[in-house]
């Protein structure tokens, strides 16, 4: 199962944090996990565009990715609502395989 962690208050993002695998189908033919990780790299790209990349810290591999926000921005805070709304869309469609959760 994945673990979509959103940490922070008011839609002002300290951290997120999206660890393990969907197990929906093998490897190379998993489209939850794909899906997943296609919008976690898709958002720290799009910051990284937007010339934004140090007010945040990104850790990635395989079945992990971290988002720290080092400096709050009201354009980094939109791009991170977005992920979470993604997130929680494909949580309602894979429920067995994706879960999220809000902290703080």
């Amino acid at each position: 199962m994945i673990e979509a962690r959103f940490k922070g208050k008011d839609e002002k993002f300290e951290q997120i944090f999206v660890t393990g695998h969907a197990n929906y189908k093998p490897h190379g033919e998993d489209i939850v996990c794909a899906a997943i990780s296609t919008a976690t790299i898709m958002t720290a790209n799009m910051i990284e565009h937007l010339g934004l990349q140090d007010y945040i810290l990104v850790t990635m591999k395989d079945g992990y990715f971290k988002l720290d926000v080092l400096k709050e921005a009201h354009l980094i805070n939109q791009v991170l609502s977005n992920l979470k709304y993604t997130i929680i869309e494909l949580e309602k469609q894979y429920p067995k395989y994706i879960k999220t959760i809000k902290e703080g």
